[in-house]
């Protein structure tokens, strides 16, 4: 427990200092002082990535449009957290000083050229919005609009917005709220390709509130903790619960009653004569803990889903102490690269030790394929959308520094940590808890239907779980990929819970069912059964893409399938784990409790 409590400081002092400072550290200002206002990125409104943490992965530098350059142009240096965000923060050319009200104050005046109206017209067709940071408060704004030509509605007519209205709220000496709102009368007609004289102007407006600066940030989550959006997170919440209550309360009194009479069955058996046919789970007691094929893959993906399942229980805890809150740049990410290579020990822990019961002897080569089980596809798989991103000049092609910083870690850390795992669970002197002995020779399998086949299993398998969680698997894709908030971590980490449960109980069955049928080779089968449900939410990936999204456009379109392939990668070995654990406990309980020779 001291080594959980250390990594959970460490994490919380990690990410107190991970927090956006501005300029003005204290957020206090005085009268006609200056207060950093910076723009961060232009992008598609309808090909959004991840908006509570403002990451979009088709969004461009805010000066790849031609807008007005300030004076002295500078960038804001960016933690690694939210470089992983896609922000790429420079000084705005707007001057946005404490309490001075201006009208119609100049930004500057320019002549677009041909190619410059060109790329406004572009990114006005495509509906492109800006994103900015006045002292550390997120606000957007749209660049333009479309409109039907009123001698020619089949003809559309472009617009460029010129003036743009703050108003900015505040308590005392600090600053609450911002918003931003383009004037729809005062616009630069881009329909044709032609020079534009065009003149940037913003007014700004100060209006006192009573809203405390502690609270200044809740306006961000409160679209995700409406009463009618908190019912249907209930009505989830509760028809998960229900689906749990009817699953478990149907497998217990099925398995109790039917392992209630196996028990007497064979102990009545045991009374009988020698020539008793031999069928059902007590027969295959020589082979059933018969170690699986490929057991160094097998250690290695039991090795990665714990290290995943421990990621996501520190994502837990810190997402409920409330350091993901909304608009916290780049937390999340840097949360997911610490503890990931800090967790990396229980990997090489797990999986050598297991290996090592299993009476594996290579645990050099079991340790590289545990730590590239997972790291590997999702190298190879930002290989690719990191080169698309770059072709694209989009704002998620990562620095070249930062690469560095993410493969020093991986190499400083997440290795040396990964290499001290498995060496203390090679040592260990754990053995394999087996409480029946192995024969020496496999027991043949008698042919099975179609339905206990292993892809049946695993659709049967993927299915309650799913059914489980799909009504908030809704809301957590329209955070992610959409423009809701996701705030509301407790039902989230409830709903995990019930995740969980769900997958051990369905699992749990069918290695029952499976055992039944005289089928020893039940360690793959709980892994792949219990791993499915990522199967399934791949499967929901396309749903949501095509009837649920308005996303389109090969970028958008392989970051949105390549790293949801990841993620529900991760949650299959991570569920498969799952499913594997609680199906070896429940084939040691049983086998302990009857008589084998």
């Amino acid at each position: 427990m001291s080594v959980i409590r250390w990594l959970t400081v460490a994490l919380l002092l990690a990410f107190c200092t991970n927090k956006v400072q501005s300029d003005a550290s204290d957020h206090k200002y005085k009268p006609a002082d200056e207060v950093p206002i910076y723009a961060n990125k232009v992008g598609p409104f309808h090909n959004p990535r991840y908006w509570v943490s403002d990451y979009c992965s088709e969004t461009y530098r805010y000066y790849d449009l031609p807008f007005c350059l300030p004076a002295h142009l500078k960038e804001k240096p960016e933690a690694l957290g939210e470089v992983l965000n896609g922000d790429r923060l420079v000084s705005a050319p707007y001057k946005l000083d404490f309490m001075v009200e201006k009208d119609s104050e100049i930004v500057c005046k320019k002549t677009l050229t041909k190619d410059e109206v060109s790329k406004f017209r572009k990114a006005v067709t495509k509906d492109y919005y800006f994103q900015m940071y006045y002292d550390d408060l997120p606000f957007w704004g749209f660049l333009g609009k479309v409109e039907k030509d009123k001698n020619d509605p089949s003809e559309e007519k472009y617009y460029l917005f010129k003036h743009i209205h703050f108003e900015i709220h505040y308590n005392k000496d600090r600053v609450i709220e911002i918003n931003a709102k383009a004037d729809p009368s005062a616009v630069v007609d881009l329909t044709e390709d032609k020079e534009v004289e065009v003149e940037f102007m913003y007014t700004v407006r100060w209006k006192e509130t009573n809203v405390p600066y502690e609270s200044r940030m809740e306006k961000y989550s409160q679209s995700s903790s409406q009463p009618h959006h908190l019912e249907i997170h209930w009505f989830s919440i509760i028809n998960s619960c229900v689906t749990v209550l009817l699953l478990t309360g149907f497998l217990a009194t099925i398995l109790m009653r039917v392992l209630k009479n196996d028990f007497v069955k064979y102990a009545h058996d045991e009374e009988a004569a020698d020539d008793q046919e031999e069928t059902g789970w007590k027969y295959i007691h020589g082979d059933v803990f018969r170690y699986p094929k490929y057991k160094s893959l097998f250690a290695a993906a039991l090795g990665s889903g714990s290290q995943l399942f421990a990621l996501a229980l520190f994502i837990f805890i810190l997402a409920l102490v409330g350091v993901f809150y909304p608009y916290n740049r780049g937390a999340l990410f840097t949360a997911l690269v610490v503890i990931y290579a800090l967790t990396s020990g229980i990997a090489g822990y797990t999986a050598a030790s297991f290996y090592h019961q299993l009476e594996g002897t290579n645990w050099v080569r079991n340790l590289l394929l545990t730590g590239c089980l997972f790291c590997g596809p999702l190298f190879l798989t930002f290989c690719f959308l990191n080169t698309v991103a770059i072709a694209y000049t989009a704002t998620a092609a990562l620095p070249f520094g930062t690469i560095v910083v993410i493969v020093l870690i991986w190499t400083l850390v997440t290795s040396p940590l990964l290499v001290l795992g498995g060496i203390a669970g090679k040592n260990s002197k754990a053995e394999f808890q087996a409480p029946v002995r192995t024969t020496k020779y496999p027991r043949e399998i008698p042919p099975l239907p179609w339905y206990r086949k292993t892809v049946p299993q695993m659709a049967m398998a993927g299915f309650l779980p799913f059914s489980a969680i799909y009504i908030e698997l809704y809301y957590i894709f329209a955070s992610v990929w959409g423009h809701r908030i996701y705030t509301i971590y407790s039902i989230l980490f409830i709903v995990f819970i019930i995740l969980l449960i769900v997958t051990a109980f369905i699992t749990v069955a069918l290695t029952y069912f499976q055992l039944a049928a005289e089928d020893h080779e039940w360690w793959w089968r709980s892994f792949l059964c219990g791993g499915s449900t990522g199967v399934f939410i791949y499967g929901y990936c396309l749903y949501y893409y095509y009837e649920r999204s308005d996303m389109s456009g090969f970028m958008q379109t392989s970051f949105f399938f390549g790293y949801m392939a990841c993620i529900c990668y991760g949650f299959f070995l991570m569920l498969g784990m799952v499913g594997f654990r609680a199906a070896l406990f429940f084939v040691r309980h049983i086998y302990r409790s009857i008589k084998c020779e």
